[in-house]
């Protein structure tokens, strides 16, 4: 599987997203949205969630999301927005519930419930969501693209850090290597090449979603080296000569305050 989306400008997959106004026949504006990432999220993906609380335009981005018609977007700004809504509406299940310790302990009770990401509040495009179904029967499913996984965030310290502006369609690839990229190489509490030990560290994220990555270790290592520059670590990956260990997550919120 590549990592460029050329295969998707061909395959004109049917789906149905978020923006905040439509603006042409193929493109939506996230210009609200990406000016609220930069204002209220840090470098490291730290989120004011009582700043989207009190912000009327967070709500007017929202309603967008509603209205928008995702049969006229192109395949990458479809995914652009997916991605946007996943997050957003993670922001907006977090401000709706008040919760400030973790995004799992929403709809919970003694670990009993249906939990946070089976909630149907996500409107987009005319259908109502839950976080579930955009991640797992929309974007994993229709877009077959690793990366989604680096850009994905449900609020957790654990998580990618959440970007600091909105992700769009000319700009999709270029946006998801960087995260790969900063996901894998700054995040050494999650992610690691340890090349005395001869082993790699990966986020739990890499167990829980195995089969959307290559298989085994020299494919996974493959893979991954592409993220890396020419050096000691890209070489191990390369081999497929190591072991892995998968980080503990942290599901505590990524709350600035």
């Amino acid at each position: 599987m590549t990592r460029k989306l050329c295969s998707l400008l061909l395959a004109g997959m049917l789906s149905a997203g978020p923006a905040v106004a439509q603006t042409s026949s193929s493109t939506f504006d996230h210009e609200l949205y990406d000016e609220l990432l930069s204002e209220h999220v840090t470098a490291r993906g730290m989120v004011d969630y009582d700043a989207f609380a009190r912000s009327d335009d967070f709500q007017t981005y929202l309603d967008a999301l509603a209205d928008v018609d995702m049969a006229r977007l192109s395949t990458p700004e479809r995914l652009a927005l997916w991605i946007n809504a996943y997050n957003a509406y993670t922001i907006e299940l977090i401000n709706r519930h008040e919760e400030d310790e973790s995004i799992r302990n929403i709809n919970t009770t003694f670990g009993l419930g249906s939990g946070p990401w089976k909630e149907r509040f996500a409107d987009v495009g005319g259908e109502t969501y839950t976080l579930d179904e955009i991640e797992h029967e929309i974007i994993r499913p229709r877009f077959q693209e690793p990366r989604i996984h680096f850009a994905l965030v449900c609020a957790a310290m654990g998580c990618p850090p959440l970007r600091q502006e909105a992700y769009t369609g000319p700009r999709i690839d270029e946006q998801l290597e960087e995260q790969a990229r900063v996901f894998l190489r700054r995040h050494t509490d999650k992610n690691r090449v340890d090349v005395e030990e001869g082993k790699i560290y990966l986020s739990s994220i890499f167990d829980w979603y195995r089969e959307d990555f290559p298989k085994g270790r020299d494919g996974l290592g493959e893979y991954l080296a592409d993220f890396f520059p020419p050096g000691p670590e890209r070489e191990l990956l390369k081999s497929g000569d190591f072991e892995i260990e998968h980080t503990d997550y942290d599901w505590s919120l990524n709350a600035q305050r």
